[in-house]
């Protein structure tokens, strides 16, 4: 199976084509196509291209698991659901300190 995902041009979201037409964040509501849908996914990319507001317009491999779109690629995982290392807390400079370049 597969998705088609883009990035929005003005946000620079990551986007899913959904199955009601629109684009949206949420990878678990993405349309998926079968591979004999090749024909209606390639029109749904021709349109969006058409668009101009949206970039980066790809098809991912995917698998559905417990009732969650899983991407293939690592790439696309990380777009769907975040970075793979936890965020750093600010350190709490007070005011007058500074940080080394």
């Amino acid at each position: 199976m597969e998705i088609i995902t883009a990035n929005e041009l003005l946000s620079g979201a990551t986007v899913y084509f959904q199955a009601d037409g629109h684009w949206e964040a949420d990878i678990d509501r993405a349309r998926l196509f079968g591979a004999d849908e090749t024909e209606a996914r390639d029109e749904v990319i021709a349109k969006a291209k058409a668009t101009g507001r949206l970039v980066s317009i790809e098809t991912e491999q995917v698998a559905v698991e417990g009732g969650k779109v899983i991407a293939q690629r690592l790439r696309e995982r990380i777009r769907a659901e975040g970075p793979t290392a936890p965020r750093m807390k600010p350190q709490g400079l007070e005011e007058g300190d500074h940080v080394s370049l």
